[in-house]
């Protein structure tokens, strides 16, 4: 059993899906945590159901003044930050490039690689004389070229590019930082995907996604020293050797 107990997380996107998820696991583990995103009313929901350890937050992780402030509000209610998951992020609208709107394309940077700089900034203050780990949500999205997804692939290739930066500049202040990068997840997000019917994710089988549950074990796993040897680096749910590593039956 993975024990979190006195250890404070904040995740962002938490009202839903994978961040919903993880926010559960690591109160299963012991953990209190912020739980950060726009829709006020879902993490209210959220934190009601898992009690004390939970505090709502609103935050728009596009906007560094609430970013900054959610993380103060954090340290100053449970008494620090210990652990930092960078869960939000969007995929929509799917376009070709010459199809695509630049004001949605930019949308998508502000939310996937400002939103996961502007934490590792806003957090670094109450991690560097205590440690703690950050983990930056990733996708194979980072490292392959898929058609309709040129804001994800560029905005999670440059997630994985602040995850290797970010661990080489504080690794020695024992602050570790790594990616995840789970594979296809059944969430929402895969429901707009396959509603574009671009490219061959869009014409997956429902079952080829994996459950949230998976992510959010993996999450709790990463957490741990054990599994230092990924930092700096994607970690992935997609191979038995992984998932086997993260406390999950191989597929």
């Amino acid at each position: 059993m993975i024990q979190l107990a006195n250890k404070t997380a904040v995740i962002t996107g938490a009202s839903r899906g994978i961040g919903a998820a993880v926010a559960k696991k690591l109160a299963q583990c012991g953990a209190n945590m912020a739980l950060l995103a726009r829709s006020e009313g879902d993490i209210k929901r959220l934190a009601a159901e898992i009690g004390e350890q939970a505090l709502p937050i609103v935050c728009d992780v596009s906007n560094y003044q609430d970013v900054q402030r959610a993380m103060a509000q954090c340290a100053e209610h449970f008494g620090g930050v210990d652990i930092c998951i960078n869960n939000a992020g969007i995929i929509d609208p799917i376009a070709r490039i010459e199809d695509s709107d630049p004001a949605h394309w930019g949308r998508v940077v502000d939310i996937n690689v400002k939103g996961v700089y502007y934490c590792l900034h806003a957090v670094y203050p109450y991690l560097k004389d205590r440690g703690g780990v950050v983990i930056n949500l990733s996708s194979g999205a980072a490292v392959n070229a898929l058609e309709g997804w040129s804001h994800y692939c560029a905005t999670k290739a440059a997630v994985l590019s602040l995850t290797k930066c970010a661990n080489k500049e504080w690794a020695s202040q024992g602050i570790r930082v790594v990616g995840l990068s789970p594979g296809t997840v059944a969430t929402g997000m895969q429901q707009a995907i396959k509603e574009s019917g671009i490219n061959f994710v869009s014409q997956m089988d429902w079952s080829a996604h994996i459950p949230v549950e998976d992510v959010a074990q993996a999450v709790a796993w990463l957490t741990q020293s054990e599994s230092s040897e990924f930092d700096g680096q994607d970690f992935s749910l997609k191979t038995p050797e992984g998932r086997m590593a993260a406390g999950l039956s191989p597929r």
